[in-house]
């Protein structure tokens, strides 16, 4: 099950997402390791990449 971050109707900004999945992470009980692999993937690329990389490891609260 993945963890929930809330997307829709939230500040947009990259690092704003990327700090709302961090904690999410942290509450689903990932460890350091696996949390870093997220983030390096997420930031490797441009905004498109980093929206689909989190939609891959998060769900939006939104949705059910």
């Amino acid at each position: 099950m993945k963890p929930k971050i809330k997307l829709v109707g939230q500040d947009g900004n990259a690092f704003s997402i990327l700090g709302r999945c961090q904690g999410a992470a942290r509450r689903a009980g990932w460890d350091k390791d696996r949390i870093s692999q997220f983030m390096s993937e997420a930031t490797s690329g441009d905004y498109a990449h980093l929206l689909k990389t989190v939609v891959e490891h998060f769900d939006d609260e939104g949705e059910e």
